[in-house]
């Protein structure tokens, strides 16, 4: 189905953030925890590498992080 042929209506209107929200929380899904804002110090080279990755830099560096914490229980 191609977008010009979705037709909206007041029976089914356009899907928004607030509606997909509503359907999680009524299915049971946990939402994911909020995360902290921190300050960290981390030498130059290794920002640069994770920034040099392109955008979402922060993103992976806390998989990295969060990954070492799994892999030492």
């Amino acid at each position: 189905m191609k977008n010009r042929d979705i037709k909206i209506t007041t029976e089914h209107p356009e899907l928004d953030v607030n509606h997909i929200a509503r359907v999680i929380v009524r299915k049971g899904l946990k939402p994911v925890e909020a995360k902290r804002s921190i300050s960290l110090r981390v030498d130059a080279e290794v920002l640069a590498w994770f920034q040099a990755q392109g955008p979402g830099y922060q993103t992976r560096m806390n998989a990295v992080l969060k990954a070492f914490k799994d892999a030492s229980l």
